[in-house]
C-alpha cells in the first residue's frame, strides 16, 4: 500500500484490502475527499504479468465516468452560445439518421445527456482511429434500432453520447478529445489524464483483468485481457484514463459552484446546478439522471455519481454535496464493481458515518413469481428468470459485443438470488452482485414487457 495520508492504515484501509482479496481484483486506488482534505492510496498491482505497485499517480481507465466530463464540455459550450440543449441534433449534424423518423428529426442532446434517446444504446465498432472516428460512428448509426420510444423509458445508452461527442466536435472545431481537454481537463489542472495509449504508455498504468471460473472457487483467478485500449469511437462513450489524484480535483469542481481552480468561472452555478439536477426518473438502482450525471440518496443526503467498466477496469465516483465529500475507486478487474461498491459504502461509513440500508425482502409465492419467470434479451447480455423459493434466480447470458463489435462474449458469471423489496422491483441478495437492482416495467394492460437490470432494458420473449 501506498499513502499519503495515515487515515488509510486505519480499518478503512481494511476495507479495500478484504474487497479485492474476496474480489480477485489485482490493483485498487482510493482517493477522498472530506473536510477539505485529498487523501489518496494505492493498493495491489497493476499487473499480474508485469507487476509494479499501484500508487496514487497510477493510471486507470475510468469508463463511463467520461460521460460527466462530455456534459462538462457541453454545458461550457452552452454557456458559449454555441449549443443548445434542446436544440434538435439535426440542427448541428445535418446528416444525422436513424431508424426511427421522429427519433432521427427530434432527438436533442438532451436525449442523449439523459438516457432516452431509445435506440439500441450499446453500439460499440472500431470504424477509424482517424480524426474522423466520431463522424463514422454516427453515419453508422443509422442501422440502430429504435428499442422504446423517444423521450419515454429511461435505458442506458452509449450510442448517445458518441452523438453528443460528435456535436461537440461541430460546435467547438476542435477534435472530441481537444475539446475535452481545453473546455475541462486543462483548466482544471488534469495534467494526467488523456486519452490515447501513447500517451498513457509513458506513465504506470495498470491493465485490466477477467475473472474466470467464478462458479468454481478452486479455480477461481484473474488473467490479463486484451487489447487494452478502447477503440477511438469509444472515446466519447468511456475513452478517459486518469488517476485518483486527477479524480478529486474533478470532484471538487463539482462540489463547487463552476469556479476552477485557478479561480477562473468555468460555468454558471446555475448550469452547474441542472446538470445535478432529477431530470429524468431512472431505474437499476439509479433513482434519477442529472445532464450525464446519476442522482441517488445516502443516509438521507443526496449524492450524485458515475461508475465506469471497460474490459476488465471498473471504476466509481460518488460525491455527497451536502457534506462536501467525494471518493473515487479505481480497480483493474471484471469484478471491481463489487469492490467499489464495497469501498463506496465503507467510506460513507468511516467518513460521513452514513450506514447502508438493507430494504425488507417480501415473499412471493409460487404462483405470483410465474409471471415473472422467462428470458429477457439486450444487445450485451440476455437474462433468464426462474422461480426460487420465494423470489427469482437470474442466470445472465453474455452475448459479446463490448469494446468490440466482434469481441465473443465473456464466460457468465454464476446465478444469483434475487428477492422483491416492492412491486416489480428485486435486488440481488447474495454473490458478487450483491446490491444490485432491477425492476418490471409493464405495457398500458398490466403485462410484463421489460425487465431493467444494469441501467439496461430486457426484452421479456414471449
Amino acid at each position: 500500500m501506498t499513502a499519503n495520508d495515515k487515515i488509510f492504515a486505519t480499518n478503512f484501509a481494511d476495507v479495500v484490502t478484504s474487497a479485492m482479496q474476496r474480489f480477485f481484483t489485482p490493483g485498487v486506488a482510493v482517493g477522498v475527499l472530506h473536510n477539505n482534505q485529498e487523501m489518496y492510496a494505492g493498493f495491489g498491482i497493476t499487473n499480474l504479468n508485469h507487476p509494479l505497485s499501484v500508487t496514487p499517480q497510477t493510471l486507470f481507465q475510468i469508463g463511463s465516468i467520461t460521460k460527466t466530463f462530455v456534459a462538462t464540455a457541453a454545458m461550457r459550450l452552452v454557456e458559449a452560445g454555441k449549443l443548445d440543449l434542446d436544440m434538435p441534433v439535426r440542427h448541428y449534424l445535418p446528416a444525422f439518421q436513424l431508424q426511427d423518423e421522429t427519433a432521427t428529426q427530434q432527438t436533442t442532446l438532451r436525449h442523449c445527456f439523459t438516457h432516452t434517446g431509445g435506440w439500441l444504446g450499446d453500439y460499440f465498432d472500431d470504424l477509424s482511429s482517424g480524426d474522423d472516428a466520431l463522424a463514422r460512428y454516427v453515419a453508422a448509426m443509422a442501422e440502430l434500432p429504435q428499442v422504446t420510444p423517444l423521450g419515454e423509458i429511461w435505458s442506458y445508452n452509449n450510442a448517445g453520447f458518441g452523438v453528443a461527442g460528435r456535436v461537440i466536435e461541430v460546435a467547438s472545431g476542435q477534435t472530441f478529445e481537444d475539446a475535452i481537454h481545453d473546455l475541462v481537463l486543462k483548466p482544471l489542472g488534469m495534467e494526467m489524464s488523456f486519452f490515447f495509449a501513447n500517451d498513457v504508455m509513458t506513465h504506470r498504468f495498470v491493465a485490466g483483468h477477467l475473472v474466470l471460473d467464478q462458479d468454481d472457487p478452486a479455480k477461481t483467478r484473474a488473467e490479463v485481457t486484451r487489447p487494452w485500449a478502447l477503440a477511438r469511437t469509444a472515446h466519447s462513450a468511456g475513452g478517459i484514463v486518469s488517476c485518483v489524484e486527477d479524480m478529486l480535483r474533478y470532484a471538487r469542481f463539482h462540489l463547487g459552484d463552476g469556479v476552477g481552480p485557478s479561480g477562473e468561472r468555468l460555468l454558471s452555478p446555475q448550469s452547474m446546478a441542472l446538470m445535478h439536477s432529477e431530470l429524468v426518473p431512472a431505474g437499476s438502482g439509479t433513482k434519477a439522471t442529472g445532464i450525464a450525471w446519476m442522482i441517488n440518496e445516502a443516509g438521507g443526503l443526496k449524492t450524485i455519481g458515475h461508475g465506469g467498466a471497460t474490459r476488465g477496469q471498473m471504476a466509481n465516483l460518488l460525491l455527497v454535496p451536502e457534506r462536501d465529500f467525494a471518493v473515487v475507486v479505481l480497480t483493474n478487474s471484471s469484478m471491481g464493481s463489487s469492490v467499489h461498491r464495497d469501498v463506496t459504502q465503507g467510506a460513507l461509513a468511516h467518513f460521513l458515518g452514513i450506514a447502508t440500508s438493507e430494504p425488507s425482502l417480501q415473499s412471493l409465492s409460487a404462483k405470483a413469481l410465474v409471471p415473472y419467470a422467462g428470458r429477457y434479451e439486450a444487445k450485451l447480455s440476455h437474462v433468464i428468470l426462474s422461480a426460487d423459493g420465494d423470489g427469482l434466480r437470474a442466470e445472465l447470458v453474455p452475448q459479446g459485443g463490448f469494446p468490440k463489435k466482434d469481441t465473443p462474449p465473456a464466460p457468465p458469471p454464476p446465478p444469483m438470488p434475487l428477492a422483491f423489496f416492492a412491486e416489480d422491483k428485486v435486488i440481488v441478495t447474495d454473490g458478487a452482485g450483491k446490491g444490485s437492482k432491477g425492476e418490471f416495467l409493464r405495457s398500458k394492460d398490466g403485462e410484463i414487457v421489460w425487465f431493467r437490470f444494469g441501467g439496461r432494458v430486457h426484452r421479456k420473449k414471449p
